[in-house]
């Protein structure tokens, strides 16, 4: 019989045959979109940063003072001794920026989704998840002891036949807000209305559309106007939009007392450190004041799509900072990327599993703080290099 490494090698060898396997790259510099990675510098169109928030001076300097003065570490989890004063305000302001009564933080977006997910569902219930989901939706719903169905994406018809067929338990609709691969919006009203019809309960992950949605960057709930009775359960993760890192869930009172009692991933971790805590409530102020950041957004993103668009690659319905550039072959994904890299631009190069197969695409993403030039750059690049590849092929 073969041994532990003899059989993980094996499987490994086989992920690099199919053009998937996975590789760190080493940053060197400060989260910017001029970065210096592996020894090279280059601009970066592949961070979540996309408000430019992580490098922000006021929201650096909050960071320091929150070492300062609790240290760098909180000593423990929430229920122990671990929930700061930082943590409790954060909180309250997240509420209130949200529009709902309570929020709970969460040490990430994963640990959020799943940890809500397993509190909030048990056996004989029911989670009906959009098939495009985040994996930590997904996996979410696999490890509770629920009954798991997967509707096709952002089809409201196909999830009520789908609810309509379960007579008992709880009935949970989990959904992406902004669709991490595709950058398209989840059909936010129409879920409401079939929850509303069906009795089911409505949870969405915005992670990629807190700071980029609605007018003072509060997402999809803002975008489209929901209430906490529209939209019960609402996620939001901190390392985005917000530009530091963490997670949190906001709805009423019930809820968070509930994920407070039962939420395995909240009760049995270590808290943020105070000071992510304290460099979050800057970010949250400067996200919700400076709306030229959302505004600077959308003009780089619409000016990307006309170039992409007069160069012949396919994009995909996206308003969003997410721009994918569909390639569909695995391979050629993989040296377009290395390609670019080359050239200087960072952008990711998106593969099965994390996307279905024959949809490999190229992610691109926009930080506020992104120049013009850099974009028109970035479209001559792909464009040379797909020459430069398709000619060598032929």
């Amino acid at each position: 019989m073969l041994s532990m490494d003899q059989q993980l090698l094996a499987k490994l060898a086989q992920r690099r045959e199919e053009n998937l396997y996975r590789q760190r790259h080493l940053l060197e510099s400060a989260q910017a979109p001029q970065v210096q990675v592996d020894g090279k510098a280059c601009v970066a169109f592949c961070s979540n940063d996309y408000l430019g928030l992580a490098s922000h001076p006021a929201v650096i300097d909050s960071f320091r003072r929150g070492a300062e003065t609790y240290g760098v570490g909180s000593g423990a989890s929430h229920l122990i001794y671990g929930h700061s004063y930082e943590h409790h305000a954060l909180e309250e302001e997240l509420a209130a920026f949200t529009g709902r009564p309570r929020a709970l933080l969460f040490s990430t977006g994963y640990m959020a989704n799943l940890g809500a997910i397993l509190a909030l569902t048990n056996k004989g219930d029911h989670i009906f998840e959009d098939r495009l989901n985040h994996a930590s939706l997904i996996d979410g719903g696999l490890a509770s002891h629920a009954r798991c169905s997967r509707y096709h994406h952002s089809d409201s018809t196909d999830l009520a036949r789908r609810m309509e067929q379960t007579d008992s338990g709880r009935k949970l609709v989990v959904t992406d807000g902004v669709f991490s691969m595709d950058g398209d919006l989840a059909l936010l009203p129409e879920l409401v209305k079939t929850c509303r019809e069906q009795q089911g309960w409505l949870m969405v992950d915005d992670a990629h559309g807190f700071g980029v949605m609605g007018e003072k960057g509060g997402g999809l709930a803002e975008h489209f106007g929901l209430s906490v009775e529209d939209l019960p359960i609402l996620v939001g993760t901190l390392g985005k939009g917000f530009g530091t890192f963490g997670a949190f869930v906001a709805g009423s009172d019930a809820l968070i007392e509930t994920l407070i009692q039962y939420a395995r991933t909240y009760i049995y971790t270590t808290a943020l450190p105070p000071a992510v805590a304290s460099a979050t409530r800057i970010s949250l102020k400067i996200m919700q004041r400076e709306t030229w950041r959302r505004e600077k957004l959308r003009s780089l993103v619409s000016r990307f799509r006309a170039g992409a668009e007069s160069l012949g690659l396919e994009l995909m319905d996206s308003m969003t900072p997410i721009q994918p550039v569909m390639l569909h072959d695995d391979e050629l994904t993989l040296k377009v990327g290395e390609q670019l890299r080359d050239r200087g631009f960072l952008v990711g190069a998106i593969r099965p599993p994390t996307v279905p197969a024959g949809t490999a695409r190229l992610r691109i993403t926009f930080c506020a703080e992104h120049s013009e030039e850099e974009v028109d750059s970035l479209l001559d690049a792909i464009d040379r290099t797909l020459i430069n590849l398709r000619s060598t092929a032929a």
